[in-house]
């Protein structure tokens, strides 16, 4: 199904604090959609939501399971209107099986899965029958070039969990289309941006163009992503990985699209 802004009305932007999800949130409060943002640092949330004409502000941590079901209750008692759920949030952390001891390696790991996957799930799992009311919701999940080819290969957990949103999504596309559900699904796989997400490593401005090339600002990748977004892409990219993209359907569109029965 193509995509249109006119689709929704209301957004939740996981991670909205900052970086990818800021900037998502900023466009869309320019097209003159609501605009709601969770996160776990509540002074930048406090800092982005006063940026986004005192957007409504949540913290949340997304790997924090069992916190979800109430505040998806009190998100939807207190914000009827929500329509579209942007999961932006993540962790990419370095982690290495022979220089790490085991339950250092485990605990790290859980947590990134719980954050990148776990809690994503939940919160559109939650959502689904408050989405199911409206006339046309939206569901956004943020995977990775490296969800596609994994070169990054310090970070094993991280690319697993973007492979994961990756299938998640399409299976998720098509199991709600084949329901009739009028729910539709986005990927949006950034390459490399500019952000704090390489927080973790040993060089934390690795992604910054000054001294990665390859790398995209936020505001470049911005600009690919509506523009996409505008052509009704269910699949976005920009920079190195929209290219991957389109080698990757290219090369599987034709089986997924059998086995769906497409």
């Amino acid at each position: 199904m193509a995509f249109g802004l006119e689709d929704f009305q209301c957004a939740l932007v996981t991670g909205g604090g900052g970086g990818i999800g800021f900037a998502i949130a900023e466009y869309f409060l320019s097209q003159g959609k609501k605009i709601i943002i969770c996160g776990r640092t509540e002074s930048k949330l406090q800092d982005a939501a006063k940026k986004l004409k005192d957007a409504p502000y949540y913290v949340l941590d997304t790997g924090d399971i069992a916190a979800i079901p109430a505040f998806i209750a009190k998100l939807t008692k207190e914000h009827p209107d929500l329509d579209c759920l942007i999961n932006n949030a993540g962790v990419q952390r370095p982690l290495s099986v022979t220089d790490m001891a085991g339950e250092e390696f485990l605990e790290k790991a859980d947590q990134e899965i719980a954050i990148n996957i776990r809690g994503p799930m939940h919160l559109i799992i939650g959502l689904l029958p408050h989405f199911r009311e409206k006339k046309g919701a939206v569901i956004m999940n943020v995977s990775s070039l490296l969800g596609f080819i994994p070169v990054s290969v310090i970070n094993p957990v991280y690319n697993g969990t973007k492979a994961w949103q990756h299938f998640w999504s399409m299976n998720l596309r098509t199991q709600l289309a084949k329901a009739g559900a009028n729910i539709r699904v986005v990927e949006i796989a950034p390459p490399t941006v500019s952000t704090d997400l390489h927080r973790e490593r040993e060089d934390p401005d690795d992604n910054k163009k000054e001294k990665n090339s390859a790398a995209l600002s936020v505001e470049e990748f911005i600009e690919e992503f509506v523009a996409q977004l505008k052509e009704g892409k269910e699949t976005i990219g920009a920079g190195p990985s929209r290219p991957l993209i389109d080698r990757w359907y290219n090369e599987f569109g034709p089986d997924y699209r059998k086995a769906a029965g497409e």
